[in-house]
């Protein structure tokens, strides 16, 4: 069912966030899908764009590739309003612009695409009616993966609790950097979000600990755990968040979501004092 237009007087630009890491497995788009779910849970209206065209977001709300008419890709090159493509989905307040197996290709054709960098910012970055706009990235460094770092204000970056982890996360931090340089100079780090926590696993607290000594307070308080429950609800078109509110993995995504609300005031805090200082 298509998302119905909203008066574009009511319209603001939203908060925009994306949810990346280069390295595969690390959680991605689980704590894309569930971080979108917990945010419209305390009340605030979200688009979750799927941008990896192996679909997973999308599946993993429930919305099937036989039923998508427009995707993403149409929106990436601008053959689509992302207000037409979004579609409502299970949770209340939650929409999603759904991925295609077009996606696939979209990297090809970004290459000979005029100013190929600010395709989707120039989709995303206009009054929508959202107060957070969430991109689940590709797990790789690509064209797709780079659209969604200028068009971002911030990056929520997933850590696995592992050692390659680490290594990873120094190339993504250099590519984030080179983003500020040419492409968009607001983009920040939002914050580092250790998933597949072990507490058993002395390894798992050795990377926390060697994350936060680096990152300091970049590094979220709330910690994903190891969760079967988290593993589970994809294949039934669910967030973990509604296939099982009560189990642990659900409950740190809604601390998550508890955390990254209280940091946007305090940004939010921030930007107004030093507006007032420059006046």
């Amino acid at each position: 069912m298509i998302q119905p237009r909203t008066n574009p007087a009511d319209n603001k630009i939203p908060r925009l966030l994306a949810v990346a890491n280069q390295k595969g497995g690390v959680g991605k788009t689980t704590t894309a899908v569930n971080l979108a779910t917990a945010l419209c849970a305390v009340g605030q209206k979200v688009l979750l764009v799927d941008l990896d065209s192996q679909g997973n977001a999308s599946t993993g709300l429930g919305v099937r590739r036989a039923e998508i008419q427009k995707s993403t890709y149409d929106v990436l090159f601008g053959e689509a309003d992302v207000l037409d493509v979004a579609v409502k989905t299970k949770v209340p307040r939650l929409s999603l612009a759904p991925s295609s197996l077009h996606l696939a290709g979209a990297e090809i054709e970004l290459v000979t695409a005029e100013e190929r960098e600010y395709c989707l910012r120039k989709a995303l970055r206009k009054p929508l009616p959202y107060d957070y706009v969430i991109i689940d990235c590709p797990p790789s460094l690509s064209l797709l993966t780079l659209n969604a770092f200028v068009a971002v204000d911030s990056i929520v970056v997933p850590l696995q609790c592992e050692f390659y982890a680490l290594e990873g996360l120094s190339h993504l931090v250099k590519t984030i950097e080179r983003v500020q340089r040419s492409f968009n100079p607001g983009l920040d780090i939002h914050g580092v979000v250790l998933t597949m926590y072990d507490p058993r696993n002395r390894l798992s607290g050795a990377v926390a600990s060697d994350v936060r000594k680096y990152f300091g307070d970049k590094v979220y308080k709330t910690v994903i755990p190891r969760n079967v429950r988290l593993s589970e609800a994809p294949s039934y078109g669910l967030p973990a968040i509604v296939y099982d509110m009560k189990c642990p993995g659900a409950q740190a995504y809604i601390h998550l979501a508890s955390e990254i609300i209280r940091r946007e005031r305090d940004l939010r805090k921030e930007k107004i004092i030093k507006e007032e200082q420059v006046a």
